[in-house]
């Protein structure tokens, strides 16, 4: 089954849900981390000037509303400058890029780096494929997390993705409390080893954060995650659903990848991360 999904809904489906994600953690969390944001030329400029990961900081959700320029790039970097920021990627769905795109990231020093497989699906697909699958999970149990264990949740989410646990647990827990959102979390054995939760937009539901621990992976846990999630987006009237993993290299294995496909997800599109430095040559 063939999903049509406009790269202008994928794109703004991810970037709201990140948007949300940084600018409504804790103003404690938001000054420990250095977080700031902005939007600029219809997309949204996140900086985490503090992050260990250098993950966090990244600009997305352009050339919707209006095309990238020349002049919006020099912008969002002048922003990165001002905020400190020592690395950010800039993540731009290929339709989007102009054609002098060569030379407006030669100017600023932005590099390629990996890149991410841009997948979407209908719901109704995924939730059949879920129904009529006859693997049940090997002693995971997937349900709507409580609010109680908020915390716990968000310190599972970053465990599961090898990130520091200060702050970023608590980023990630404030979402369990905020309208739109909708987290889910599977237990084995009465621990909570696995998180993911989706944000809903219009008919649109982005998938986040779907991580398990690595003691209790291949259980298949999180494809009872991403079943839960679809079912849930079927309830609350979502039509498309809409996620990001790694892409595929020669040689490398994604399993959430194929966990999705198997779902029914489809590849949509490979996007390139391309990697700014406040210090060019510094990585």
């Amino acid at each position: 089954m063939t999903t049509v999904v406009q790269p202008s809904v994928a794109e703004q489906s991810e970037a709201e849900a990140l948007y949300r994600f940084q600018t409504e953690a804790p103003e404690t969390v938001r000054a420990a981390l250095a977080m700031t944001a902005t939007r600029i030329g219809g997309g949204v400029v996140l900086s985490m000037r503090d992050d260990t990961t250098r993950f966090w900081s990244k600009a997305l959700g352009f050339g919707i509303s209006a095309p990238v320029t020349a002049r919006l790039v020099a912008d969002v970097c002048d922003f990165y400058r001002a905020a400190g920021t020592p690395q950010a990627a800039f993540q731009i769905a290929p339709a989007f890029l102009p054609e002098d795109w060569a030379e407006i990231r030669a100017r600023e020093g932005i590099v390629l780096g990996s890149s991410w497989a841009k997948l979407v699906c209908a719901t109704d697909e995924a939730v059949a494929r879920a129904d009529a699958s006859d693997v049940p999970p090997d002693g995971i149990r997937v349900a709507p997390l409580e609010p109680r264990h908020a915390l716990e949740w968000g310190t599972v989410m970053m465990r599961a993705f090898g990130t520091p646990v200060e702050h970023y647990a608590e980023m990630g827990a404030a979402t369990v409390h905020r309208p739109g959102w909708h987290a889910f979390a599977a237990w084995l054995d009465g621990e909570l080893v696995g998180t993911g939760t989706l944000c809903v937009r219009g008919d649109t539901a982005q998938l986040f954060a779907g991580a398990v621990l690595p003691h209790a992976r291949g259980r298949g846990g999180q494809t009872a995650l991403l079943a839960a999630r679809a079912r849930a987006a079927r309830e609350l009237g979502c039509r498309v659903l809409v996620a990001e993993t790694g892409a595929e290299q020669p040689g490398t294995h994604n399993s959430s990848l194929h966990n999705m496909l198997r779902l029914g997800f489809e590849v949509a599109y490979e996007r390139p991360n391309w990697t700014w430095n406040l210090e060019p040559g510094v990585s």
